[in-house]
């Protein structure tokens, strides 16, 4: 029985060796592996897309009810939603208006209550809005995710939802601006 058991051991052991250099040699072949493209991905190239550096100019001006109006230029796709903020510093008190850029061109506004924004300095901020909620033809040309937007107003969303431009420029509204060192327009009544 001694002796059955030591055979019997023996069995094992070797078995086990062998199982153990059999699977060494599944883990690292000896041929580099080459991946090779489906014929699907090799028939269809990608097609390139130069990177679009966003470009946006505002001007805004005070209507006789002291109503602000904002007049802009960018070179983003037509059709591209877009939304416009007006900030007032001292209250935090915003406005809100989206549009759509025609012809290069975006107009938003009034801003303001009925009776007119107070003097004061104030933030106009334009931002595109995320891709997925662009038209397909603004979507073809920015990328699904905003990829194909370049240039220094070209940020991440908070949201994980690609990239976005956003423009601010800050201006004062009175006929007596404070003074300031900050580069600002001031909008007066026209």
């Amino acid at each position: 029985m001694h002796k059955t058991l030591g055979g019997i051991s023996f069995v094992l052991v070797s078995v086990l060796l062998l199982a153990g250099c059999g699977s060494q040699e599944e883990e690292s072949p000896s041929e580099p592996v080459v991946e090779t493209p489906s014929p699907q991905e090799s028939a269809e190239p990608k097609e390139v897309i130069d990177p679009l550096v966003v470009a946006i100019s505002t001007k805004a001006s005070l209507r006789s009810d002291r109503r602000l109006m904002v007049e802009g230029e960018t070179n983003l796709p037509e059709g591209a939603l877009i939304q416009v903020t007006i900030e007032r510093e001292i209250s935090r008190v915003r406005w809100q208006a989206r549009t759509n850029v025609l012809d290069g061109k975006f107009n938003a506004g009034p801003f303001g209550s009925g009776s007119g924004l107070p003097d004061g300095r104030y933030m106009v901020r334009v931002q595109l809005s995320e891709a997925s909620v662009q038209p397909s033809s603004v979507q073809a040309r920015i990328g699904n995710e905003g990829e194909h937007l370049a240039g220094e107003l070209v940020t991440q969303t908070r949201h994980g939802l690609g990239q976005v431009a956003t423009y601010s420029r800050s201006f004062l509204v009175g006929s007596e601006p404070r003074r300031t060192r900050d580069q600002v327009d001031v909008v007066e009544e026209m």
